[in-house]
């Protein structure tokens, strides 16, 4: 199409309706985002936002992840990288089943009907995927590889079945993980107070992993520091000793881990656990036994088992039992406190209340004995514990060491006498994954009825079995056992080990299980012979970029990480990380808060895309501020990126005949001086919207476009006369403007890139380069110092030499009263910037 005939064919006002169904249409003929499994090397890039759960309508806050992705793709895709960019749907779990049963439907339908919104949305977003690799979690060729995952583990002795306390929500009818737990201990779908039950359940021995889920956060500098430290924190590694006190005039013995052995010598008394295994059986024994029952069953409800709670008012009671200090041989009262969790160390505590808040704040309350052992530089506070370091006191032989050294001195006469040992403790805990409910994959175990192994009789489901289907038939409320449990033809099945009578496990996984590979199964979506392609996988990954947000930081990416560590140590993969670089993108709010139903402040796009066009709405949620913080909503803003780019149709629209047929090298030196200040806007608008989508700074990209915009009417209003090489100029800024644009309006710049000439894609052409001679200015602000004081600040030419420089300053009249009277001893030149001046 030659320019000069194209005014005819633009509209007066920007049509996005037309153009955006148009384009996405042709996308999706030409397989743009289709990827290629075969690009090279040093071309191949793997982009992956975490994939959602399929809820139903998205609102604008979900838009602002994925429109991100796919910014960054499509700039990506322009500097010549050959992507893989998919999506699918994290489609098992509570939610959906939940909402399927208030609504009377099966969840397989709630959640196949959602995807099929959502899958609307993101098209109508502009978001480009290679849609031919689609996943759901709920598929059964998906989860059919989920569960081999499962007995991969199980083999390894990763799965295991443990009788242990789990976290109970009444509400959900489940057993929640400890991450599931919010601080206040209420379960974090529903918000229901969490229970403390004992029920066999199954784990994964994520714990095994610990040292290396710890030491390989080195590795992970693509990551934002604070998601570093959220998992280093959560792991938890603690090195300290375990002491062992006696519990006099029975024959048990409690055993305390502490991280300030140093410190033994001012612990006054010790504080178990309400969920302690020792509780029932000394309540048996003390004249207290009923007091302390009724705290237990207290403190247990109101705990939920959460090692992270923060407990307000501290509360106990006192067993009626002493245990021994093992270093100086005194009484100690055992006492049972709501602070002391099971979650972390032993589940008992030596208390040193002049040391630690928690234990002064319960010394106080119930009058407690509190002993200074460790030097306080100023003397101790007057209404708290010390809890910096110093040197040792009120310690026997130890007094004057320093702590450190103390330290190592206690723990040596720990191990010497037999009561007590080094060790390494974390507050990580084996990752529990059963689940009580139906929307979620069978465990593939068989129990046999006659333990023909003559231990257990547990198996795994034989691989060649798999997938162990969800029935459809089953009737599900969502409370007490699993609705499995309920169904013989699912639950009888033949052992597989000697053919007699077994039935299946009927819990189902956690669907961080679904989630915790599903990276992998990308590149082979639809392999039925295997959940991944080796070759293809340690090819293309590591993920080079993974995008979502921080609320996955501990959960989801931390089960991704050991699950990767697994494969790799089972050779199936030839990587230790899953993710090179993570970008977690901050909340949209509205009103101050986050975007919910209930608050009844979400914004939907549908209503937004159909009034301003999808251009429009990718923009205004990249401009509304730096991605990774939180922002408010406004619609006003919307309005403004919707007039820009009608802005930018009607500088087209205007400049379009005039243009050059083709674009044509461009010569700063040539230009008029009109000319060459746009040319060299646009250049450095080329180099600051480049820099900034590589580093997640889409805000500042559309402020450069905007800017630009600006100079570009500017420019265009002038008289004919002042820019003589319009028509060459005109053609060379507006394709460049237009690449600059793709990534954020993708529909409108392809629009004018074909009205510009072009008939392949715009993200076919390459990534403009900065010309150099443009970024070059005439002059600078030298900032001019004297002793060490900013005196001027003045133009100076650039590329002048220093002795220029020096002159120019030196004959400023700012400068000359600080100078009179006085010998220039040194001048020193830092080009482009400063001379400093040193006079005496």
């Amino acid at each position: 199409m030659n320019p000069q005939d194209s005014q005819e064919v633009m509209a007066e006002e920007y049509p996005f309706t037309g153009i955006e169904s148009r384009w996405r249409d042709r996308w999706a003929a030409d397989g743009l985002f289709k990827a290629r499994l075969d690009a090279a090397p040093d071309q191949k890039y793997y982009i992956l936002n975490m994939f959602p759960y399929p809820s139903g309508d998205l609102h604008v806050g979900h838009g602002r992840n994925y429109i991100l992705g796919d910014v960054v793709a499509r700039h990506l895709m322009m500097t010549g990288r050959k992507l893989l960019a998919p999506m699918g749907w994290d489609a098992f779990g509570l939610p959906a089943e939940n909402a399927a049963i208030e609504r009377g439907i099966h969840p397989k339908t709630w959640t196949l009907d959602n995807i099929k919104k959502m899958r609307r949305q993101f098209d109508a977003w502009g978001i480009g995927l290679d849609w031919d690799r689609e996943i759901a979690s709920c598929d059964p060729g998906y989860y059919r590889w989920t569960q081999w995952l499962f007995v991969k583990l199980f083999e390894q002795g990763l799965a295991y079945r443990g009788f242990a306390p789990v976290n109970w929500c009444p509400s959900c009818g489940t057993v929640l993980a400890n991450e599931q737990v919010l601080g206040d201990g209420t379960c974090e779908r529903c918000g229901t107070v969490v229970e403390l039950r004992e029920l066999d359940q199954w784990f994964f021995r994520i714990t095994r992993y610990a040292d290396d889920l710890l030491d390989d956060l080195k590795l992970l500098d693509g990551w934002p520091e604070k998601v570093r430290t959220m998992q280093e924190n959560w792991i938890g590694r603690s090195r300290g000793v375990e002491i062992d006190f006696q519990i006099q005039g029975t024959a048990y013995h409690l055993t305390v881990f502490t991280t300030r052995p140093d410190t033994l010598f001012g612990a006054t008394f010790a504080v178990i656990s309400a969920g302690h295994p020792l509780v029932a059986t000394l309540a048996k024994e003390s004249p207290n036994g009923p007091a302390m029952l009724e705290f237990v069953k207290k403190a247990r409800v109101a705990q939920g088992e959460n090692r992270f709670q923060v407990v307000a008012e501290k509360e106990g009671v006192d067993t009626g039992y002493t245990v021994v200090n093992p270093v100086n041989g005194e009484a100690m009262p055992l006492w049972i406190g709501n602070y002391v969790l099971m979650g972390y160390g032993t589940g008992a505590i030596m208390a040193v209340p002049a040391h630690d808040q928690r234990d002064y704040e319960f010394a106080r309350k119930y009058g407690l004995v509190i002993r200074q052992v460790i030097e306080a530089g100023g003397g101790m506070p007057a209404d708290a514990a010390w809890e910096a370091d110093g040197r040792m006191m009120n310690s026997a032989r130890f007094d004057g060491l320093d702590w450190r050294e103390g330290w190592e001195k206690v723990a040596d006469l720990l191990e010497s006498t037999g009561k007590g040992r080094r060790k390494i403790q974390y507050r990580l805990r084996d990752w529990l994954v059963s689940r009580q409910r139906y929307w979620g994959p069978p465990i593939p175990i068989i129990y046999c009825e006659t333990k023909c192994d003559g231990k257990d009789g547990i198996y795994a489901v034989p691989e060649s079995d798999l997938p162990v289907l969800l029935p459809e038939d089953v009737p599900f409320t969502g409370k007490g056992a699993s609705p499995l449990a309920s169904s013989p033809a699912f639950l009888d099945v033949k052992c597989p080990k000697c053919g007699g009578p077994g039935r299946r496990e009927t819990d189902t996984l956690d669907t961080f299980v679904d989630s915790s590979w599903y990276y992998l199964r990308f590149l082979t979506p639809k392999a039925s012979d295997k959940a991944f392609d080796t070759e293809l996988v340690n090819r293309w990954l590591p993920v080079d970029q993974y995008i979502g947000g921080v609320e996955h930081a501990i959960l989801h990416l931390l089960y991704a990480r050991f699950i990767t560590k697994v494969l790799n140590d089972m050779k199936l993969v030839d990587f230790r990380e899953p993710f090179r670089q993570l970008f977690n993108q901050g909340m949209i709010t509205r009103g101050g808060n986050k975007m919910s139903k209930s608050k009844k402040n979400v914004v939907a796009p549908d209503a937004l895309i159909a009034r301003y066009g999808a251009d429009t709405c990718r923009l205004y949620t990249m401009f509304i501020g730096p991605p990774e913080r939180d922002a408010e909503w406004s619609d006003r803003g919307v309005e403004g990126s919707y007039r820009f780019l009608c802005r930018v149709w009607r500088w087209f629209r205007d400049v379009l005949p005039a243009m050059a047929a083709r674009d044509e090298a461009i010569d700063p030196a040539a230009l008029s001086a009109a000319d060459r200040e746009l040319h060299t806007a646009l250049h450095r608008a080329i180099e600051r919207v480049g820099e900034d989508i590589a580093r997640f700074h889409p805000n500042t990209c559309v402020s450069s476009l905007m800017e630009f915009m600006n100079s570009a009417y500017a420019w265009w209003a002038l008289p004919p006369s002042e820019r003589p090489a319009s028509s060459a100029l005109g053609r060379h800024v507006a394709e460049r403007f237009t690449q600059l644009l793709a990534p954020m309006a993708p529909h409108v710049a392809e629009e004018l890139w074909e009205k510009l000439g072009h008939s392949q894609s715009v993200f076919h052409s390459a990534w403009p380069a900065a010309d150099p001679r443009a970024l070059v200015r005439a002059t600078f602000e030298l900032v001019v110092q004297i002793n060490g004081k900013v005196r001027a600040r003045m133009p100076a030419r650039t590329g002048a030499s220093e002795e220029d420089i020096r002159a120019l300053a030196l004959a400023d009249d700012r400068c000359r009263p600080w100078l009179e009277g006085k010998t220039v001893k040194k001048a020193v030149y830092i080009q482009g910037k400063l001379l400093n001046i040193v006079a005496s």
